[in-house]
């Protein structure tokens, strides 16, 4: 059917107001597995340091009666370090854009603030769980914590031609020939990880290694649902010979590494006053500024309890 004559339609009209909705949608990705899980200290100097000890190997322990007592040889505890590393994010926004109306937020700068926080976040993720050595920094290069892996040296699989970091977090670990991923090299480091004294509680990759694990179906495992109340997050666990792990896939660490990490064998620590600080910079014209500041580092406490699958496949 044909329009009537001189209908006066949508098309031709002037000053229909704007059909916009109140809400902004964003599906950007803000989950930190590690973050959020491990526990949080305080730091109270650049350098961060912890020691670990380690006992004498079980033995059959038989004395002879009315013997004399010998002291036993002891070892000392090795000291170890990191640094902290300064992380900000700086959120600017214009007198004049702060002052129209706009839709989904009352306050631009309230709006971008919120959004470098949740960048920030996902920052200090990706900084705690890479593969990187530590950096001591000067008045010209910035200061540089190690990330996990680097300190992860007892309990790992890599390939024939990777090279071992030195565990002190002053070097990582170099890549070799990446090999697919499999339940035979979980399990190699779980066993590891056990004969060591530790007992690893998440296995954590990127996304297409966590749907490698999906497949594990050999031996006796097996995968049950569990939802943790601190990640609110549903993942898969897998039963193993040496306790339960939750597998979680991790966006932000490194897609050829399987990490299995001890949650309570972790510290992020936070240097004294310095944990997530916002403050409004100075005015130097029109527009309106301000930081978002944290300055932290990782604490591996003892990296016996955890255990790496280097050099994985991921495609």
């Amino acid at each position: 059917m044909a329009q009537p004559s001189n209908t006066f339609a949508t098309n031709d009209m002037v000053g229909i107001r704007e059909d916009l909705a109140d809400t902004i949608y964003d599906v950007s990705p803000v989950e930190v597995p590690v973050s959020s899980s491990i526990p949080h200290g305080t730091a109270t100097a650049t350098t961060h340091e912890w020691q670990t000890d380690v006992l004498a190997a079980a033995a059959n322990n038989a004395t002879i009666e009315g013997d004399d007592a010998a002291n036993e040889a002891s070892v000392a505890s090795v000291r170890l370090t990191n640094f902290t590393q300064i992380s900000d994010k700086v959120a600017g926004v214009s007198g004049t854009g702060r002052a129209v109306n706009t839709a989904g937020r009352s306050d631009e700068l309230d709006y971008q603030t919120l959004k470098r926080a949740k960048e920030l976040k996902r920052d200090i993720e990706k900084v705690i769980c890479d593969n990187k050595a530590k950096v001591a920094g000067n008045d010209t290069l910035a200061r540089q914590c190690a990330g996990i892996p680097a300190y992860i040296v007892t309990n790992i699989s890599e390939a024939s031609d990777a090279t071992t970091a030195n565990g002190t977090g002053s070097n990582a670990h170099t890549d070799g020939t990446a090999r697919a991923f499999t339940e035979d090299l979980v399990k190699g480091v779980l066993k590891l990880c056990f004969d060591n004294g530790g007992m690893p509680d998440m296995l954590m990759t990127g996304a297409f290694n966590r749907q490698v694990a999906s497949s594990f179906s050999g031996g006796n495992s097996n995968y049950q649902k569990s939802e943790d109340s601190t990640l609110h997050a549903s993942f898969d666990v897998y039963s193993s010979d040496f306790g339960d792990l939750k597998i979680v896939p991790n966006r932000f660490m490194e897609a050829r590494t399987a990490l299995m990490i001890q949650k309570d064998e972790l510290k992020l620590a936070f240097l004294s006053g310095r944990k997530m600080v916002t403050t409004d910079l100075a005015k130097t014209g029109d527009s309106d500024r301000r930081q978002i500041l944290c300055e932290y580092t990782v604490q591996v406490n003892n990296e016996k309890a955890h255990g790496a699958v280097f050099d994985l496949t991921t495609a």
